[in-house]
């Protein structure tokens, strides 16, 4: 569980850095219209690597395992 949570904690940081990022870049110069295609291309390839990551983490054992208990604690909940 403490591998989970650590990771799970650097996948927010690295997305919170990743929007911190784009914001300022956005705000830097005024003159600049919007993103070039090379700005795009890296966006692209940023946010595909990103969501590969995020695909792996979730569907390993662990996670499954850890959600698994999540959804099975939640149905079993007294009223």
């Amino acid at each position: 569980m403490s591998k989970a949570r650590s990771l799970g904690r650097f996948l927010v940081s690295t997305a919170v850095h990743i929007i911190k990022g784009v914001a300022s870049a956005r705000w830097r110069t005024a003159s600049d219209a919007g993103m070039s295609t090379a700005e795009y291309a890296i966006g692209t390839v940023a946010a595909c690597a990103f969501a590969a990551l995020l695909y792996k983490v979730v569907t390993s054992s662990q996670i499954l395992d850890l959600l698994s208990g999540v959804v099975s604690r939640a149905l079993h909940v007294p009223f």
